[in-house]
């Protein structure tokens, strides 16, 4: 039945003169997300982006586009040859169609693309209305004739479009993420963790156009490779949004040894963090990003008080994308269940930060006093060590 999708896009259309741009990308974003279920031909007319499909693999490809950023919903339609009264009896079939699946009302909505066009919209949509509902009172079934017009709360409204092209039918749209296209806002390095705080901010910062590479702190082998694994596979998740990711892993234990040796042990997770910081600093910077992104939220934890993330901060001089930072975790976990990571995120693996934790972590640190600890450490080292041996992967669904 359908032979076309409409990739409807939202914040692109108010571009002005840069819009093509957006556009372009989006295109090629779209491309790429289907190369593994098919081969589709993607194509762009007046501000509309289309993909041609079939019975075959309209269902597949909706799921594939809708998680593409920058689409806000994908409306699987009927495409045929310019002419109004196959319109309306587009609009019939299509409607007799959603009668058969439970529909008991429904509205016409039309949309006249080409101006040139005897009707406004609002009279075809009367038109097309009187003509369908004629038809379908014509028919013998109860489920038919018992169909009501219903301007106000339908149970599907039929779609009618009468462009400079062709016609379109549809009336369903399936949800996108929204956002911008990725590519089309720079570079940033996230800081991922196995949790389910950063898959989630990794994903929210690359949902505004932003390509990401990733980072991840291990203390091997006082942590297993289980938990580099497991990271692995939720950049893997990630990837199939953001399109394959750089992953640095980066072995922090000298740091940690260090700390432990050296310095007060309830400044240990902030120092750490702080060592963490620098590090994805200077590879980011290495790998031409913009900045930093972590999944902290206010409070959550010791080292996300406001003083621990003034005191994060404090170590690095490109700005830092915090997007959770005022969500609570309910919110968090119901994102990342949506995007799926979470089920990854709460397997039980050990990390490099509960590996060295005190038992009473400092919450309100003092810039001064963590400088201070600092100092009986070879800072400049110990983070050329970890960037030297460091190793970097690439990650793709």
């Amino acid at each position: 039945m359908y032979n076309i999708l409409i990739a409807k896009y939202g914040e692109i259309g108010v571009k002005g003169k840069n819009r093509y741009i957006f556009e372009n990308k989006l295109i090629r974003n779209i491309k790429n997300m289907l190369k593994s279920v098919g081969e589709f031909n993607v194509y762009k007319e007046y501000g509309r982006i289309y993909i041609d499909v079939d019975d075959s693999n309209y269902e597949t490809a909706i799921e594939e586009v809708r998680k593409v950023f920058g689409v806000v919903g994908v409306c699987p339609a009927i495409k045929r040859e310019k002419d109004y009264e196959l319109l309306k009896e587009t609009a019939l079939f299509l409607l007799k169609n959603k009668i058969e699946a439970g529909n008991k009302t429904f509205k016409i909505a039309s949309k006249r693309g080409d101006k040139s066009f005897h009707l406004t919209s609002q009279e075809m949509s009367i038109d097309i209305g009187g003509y369908v509902l004629t038809g379908i009172n014509a028919m013998e079934e109860e489920m038919y004739t018992s169909a009501k017009v219903d301007v106000k709360n339908p149970d599907v409204v039929i779609t009618c479009e009468y462009r400079n092209e062709h016609i379109l039918v549809y009336a369903d749209s399936v949800s996108g993420f929204g956002g911008l296209p990725l590519g089309t806002n720079g570079k940033a390095m996230t800081l991922l963790s196995g949790g389910i705080d950063s898959p989630v901010a990794s994903w929210l910062v690359a949902k505004r156009g932003v390509d990401i590479e990733a980072v991840h702190f291990h203390s091997y082998p006082f942590t297993n490779e289980r938990s580099q694994e497991k990271v692995r596979e939720l950049a893997k998740i990630l990837s199939k949004y953001c399109g394959p990711i750089k992953l640095h892993m980066v072995n922090i234990l000298d740091i940690q040894k260090a700390i432990a040796e050296k310095c007060n042990e309830e400044e240990s997770t902030i120092l750490s963090r702080r060592f963490m910081m620098r590090i994805a600093q200077e590879i980011g910077k290495k790998r031409y990003c913009d900045a930093l992104i972590t999944g902290e939220s206010i409070g959550q934890v010791a080292s996300q008080t406001m003083q621990g993330i003034n005191c994060t901060n404090a170590v690095v001089e490109i700005p830092v994308f915090r997007p959770l930072i005022a969500m609570d975790k309910v919110d968090i976990i119901k994102t990342a269940e949506e995007i799926g990571t979470y089920e990854t995120s709460i397997i039980p693996e050990a990390d490099c930060c509960a590996l060295f934790s005190p038992k009473k972590p400092v919450t309100k640190p003092r810039l001064e006093r963590l400088e201070k600890s600092e100092s009986k450490l070879d800072v400049e080292e110990l983070v050329k060590s970890a960037i030297e041996n460091s190793t970097m992967e690439v990650i793709e669904f």
